[in-house]
């Protein structure tokens, strides 16, 4: 079981892979104040993204959508996403295939 480093992705946001292998990767992001944000951005990997804590609110194409614990849904290859953090907490994402540059 191998130990990945906490990475800064911006102000008041981190990142921690927790698994990994070629087909997929779980990697939790930590958002630790209100106004942080996932930049928007796209990558050709198919991402869930689960709510374990705090309020965000998601830019996934042209919906936005206020999302919350226990909430999940999709992106799918190619789509634009970010979001903002309403309420502190952590998102679990899982990408299909691996995230190579999260290496």
């Amino acid at each position: 079981m191998a130990n990945f480093p906490i990475v800064s992705t911006g102000e008041h946001v981190t990142r921690q892979v927790l698994s990994e292998s070629p087909e997929l990767m779980v990697v939790a992001f930590r958002f630790d104040a209100e106004g942080a944000e996932g930049a928007l951005h796209s990558h050709p990997h198919v991402q869930s993204t689960y709510v374990e804590s705090g309020r965000y609110r998601f830019f996934l194409g042209d919906e936005v959508r206020e999302v919350g614990p226990g909430d999940s849904f999709v992106i799918p290859s190619g789509m634009e996403h970010g979001c903002l953090c309403l309420e502190p907490g952590k998102l679990i994402d899982c990408f299909t295939p691996r995230r190579d540059d999260f290496l």
